[in-house]
């Protein structure tokens, strides 16, 4: 059997691939602090149909450059690009964003971390700064509910401005996360992500300190999807899925043209 059908086949798997992660980023184009991924693709073992730097003659002479043919491709990873998103203002006072490296530290039901690009806040009904999911942000501050004014400073420090008092009364601080290998951490979807062995364990600061980005209240971080590129990749990726599967018709056709032989 023809092995260009087998390696054709393996670059449209390639190339759907390609297309699936291109349509998860601009599904994510307006997803609050989303990374944008882009697949690596790595070809497959070669068969030697002439092994290089074999001997040639008797006489010591030596083949320079050998008979290889590649098996294909696969797909060798899909990466985040974490690059700075926009900050988009919003104004509100548990909107917040990171201007820099780190990531918010969010306390799952399980009691493990998560960690979230995501500053979208808001109060539990016990006044805790809690996600979206309702899963609180860690260290766990309380705002009371007497309390007029949120504020917080670049750093992370949270404070309040309760009503018949002059001056404003600080009920936490905000830690930040950073990693040594952030596309080693696991996306577990809800904007959170866990670490693992290849991220490396978190590393804690706040914010501004060395390392670590600005907290900046009152906007949330767009997501970082360019769509101009996703189209162009799209397009290239479209390309490249037909031309393996004419390869796939051609092959096919040299086929039925041997079979025909009599």
């Amino acid at each position: 059997m023809m092995r260009s059908l087998d390696i054709a086949g393996t670059g449209m798997q390639a190339q759907q691939t390609n297309v699936e992660v291109i349509a998860n980023n601009i599904a994510n184009m307006t997803t609050t602090g989303f990374k944008r991924r882009r697949p690596e693709f790595q070809d497959l073992i070669y068969q030697d149909l002439r092994r290089v730097g074999t001997m040639s003659s008797d006489s010591g002479t030596l083949v320079p450059a050998g008979a290889q043919v590649g098996l294909g491709v696969r797909t060798a990873g899909i990466y985040r690009i974490n690059e700075q998103g926009t900050l988009e203002q919003t104004n509100n006072s548990l909107d917040l964003s990171i201007e820099g490296p780190g990531y918010f530290q969010v306390t799952l039901p399980s009691g493990e971390y998560a960690y979230t690009r995501d500053g979208t806040f808001s109060l539990s009904d016990t006044g805790m700064v809690v996600t979206a999911d309702g899963y609180p942000v860690s260290p766990g501050i309380t705002i009371p509910n007497n309390a007029q004014t949120i504020t917080i400073d670049q750093t992370g420090q949270v404070q309040v401005t309760i009503s018949g008092q002059t001056q404003s009364t600080v009920v936490g601080q905000l830690q930040m996360a950073t990693f040594q290998n952030e596309n080693g951490l696991a996306a577990m979807g809800q904007n959170l992500f866990t670490e693992t062995q290849s991220s490396g364990n978190a590393i804690t600061g706040t914010g501004q300190s060395v390392g670590f980005g600005s907290v900046r209240q009152g906007y949330v971080e767009e997501s970082n999807v360019n769509v101009v590129t996703e189209i162009t990749d799209l397009i290239t990726a479209q390309r490249a899925y037909e031309m393996n599967s004419k390869v796939i018709t051609a092959s096919d056709e040299m086929l039925q043209t041997l079979s025909a032989l009599k």
